[in-house]
């Protein structure tokens, strides 16, 4: 596959280079995991896929897990140059723009991100105030655009399937995933949401698992599969084409469409899908507030 895919030639250059320092938050509440990507050599750092609480009961945000990476970021002294999405989440509110009024930092996505604010933009009925060109972000990346972290460089991947937008970002030999990929005893991403494809998500995996074996592989999510007691969200390449239950190294993408296929038409939506998606769409941003004040999230009826 690299010899047809210069993007991910240049990624596999990439993983040879300078080794990240990677700082974990995990938020239970959400089995999400926020990441501080840091280069050893300078004070430049990243955060990939924050978490800002929310109690859908009281309709009130927080902040504790975003005051987690806030803590570090500042007692380690460190600068944030990038606040990197992997994709719209669907489970999770973002905090980039908390994080970003207090630390900097560009908020980027992928740039297929107006193929999702198209889509919810209709579901939402937002007005024309609502832009669908991404521009609510800082930057969009393109497949295979490089980009840097202090001295580590760095290379965006569009691995789309689980959403039209999803983007895997290596940093050194350091490969976020998003929700691509979880342990390898849990299997990889639904594909039933709008502009979700199985078979695109497969060749979307092949693509990650031509990075080289020993390349550190880090989740978005993780749920402990049946028979493990603990979370764990640090695998590698070699691991996941060795043993991950949907997609190991012989699986044949028909044989994982149907397997994804069935297992989608099994799951219920995520818990909080509505409320994350309207903030995910807008970078973070809360709705603006209304007439009285307050600020607003729809809750369409019998759409999902």
């Amino acid at each position: 596959m690299p010899h047809s895919d210069p993007a991910l030639t240049r990624a596999i250059a990439v993983t040879q280079g300078t080794k990240p320092a990677v700082a974990a938050f995990f938020d239970e509440a959400t089995f999400t995991v926020s990441y501080v990507v840091r280069d050893p050599g300078s004070s430049a750092c990243a955060i990939i896929d924050s978490v800002l609480d929310y109690d859908p009961a009281a309709g009130r945000t927080s902040h504790a897990s975003a005051d987690r990476i806030l803590d570090y970021v500042r007692r380690e002294g460190l600068e944030v140059v990038w606040q990197l999405e992997t994709h719209a989440h669907a489970d999770h509110l973002s905090a980039a723009q908390y994080l970003r009024a207090a630390l900097g930092g560009q908020v980027a996505i992928g740039a297929d991100i107006t193929r999702i604010q198209e889509t919810f933009g209709a579901l939402f009925n937002a007005d024309d105030t609502f832009a669908r060109d991404g521009s609510q972000f800082d930057h969009l990346f393109g497949d295979g655009e490089a980009f840097r972290i202090g001295g580590l460089e760095a290379i965006a991947l569009h691995t789309p399937g689980h959403t039209p937008a999803c983007m895997t970002y290596v940093i050194g030999d350091a490969v976020f995933v998003g929700d691509t990929l979880f342990m390898p005893d849990y299997g990889t991403a639904r594909c039933d949401f709008p502009g979700g494809d199985a078979a695109q998500l497969y060749q979307s995996v092949q693509r990650i698992l031509s990075l080289p074996d020993e390349a550190r592989v880090f989740l978005c999510h993780d749920y402990k599969a049946p028979g493990r007691d603990t979370y764990a969200w640090e695998t590698s390449i070699a691991a996941q084409k060795a043993g991950n239950v949907h997609v190991h190294a012989g699986v044949s993408q028909a044989a994982f469409v149907t397997l994804r296929q069935g297992r989608d038409q099994q799951l219920a939506p995520p818990r909080l899908i509505l409320p994350s998606i309207q903030v995910n769409i807008r970078a973070g941003h809360l709705p603006e507030p209304e007439g009285n004040g307050r600020r607003y999230l729809k809750i369409p009826l019998d759409t999902i």
